[in-house]
């Protein structure tokens, strides 16, 4: 899995981009066909916004937080993407 952090208006820390490589480890257990991760983070005045792209086998998934903290941001756009790799996963193998 390759994970690509970009910011806008942000310079991306090392602790971000450790912190968001932490997180998306995590997305890695649940669904293993994760090939790429496509991260924006960005400020305006006072939002803290995080996106993501995932590519999977078969599905483009999307996901968008704003907060007032980056890290929370960062958190909450996380279980987003897990909800949909979840619903994606249960939708593929539901077959008989």
């Amino acid at each position: 899995m390759q994970v690509i952090v970009t910011g806008h208006h942000l310079d991306v820390t090392d602790a971000l981009k450790a912190h968001i490589d932490a997180k998306f480890e995590k997305l890695a257990r649940h669904f293993d066909n994760v090939t790429d991760v496509h991260v924006i983070l960005s400020v305006e005045k006072l939002v803290q916004k995080a996106e993501a792209t995932l590519q999977l086998s078969g599905a483009k998934l999307f996901a968008e937080d704003h907060q007032e903290d980056m890290y929370a941001a960062i958190d909450e756009m996380v279980d987003k993407l897990e909800r949909q790799i979840t619903k994606h996963k249960e939708k593929t193998g539901s077959h008989r």
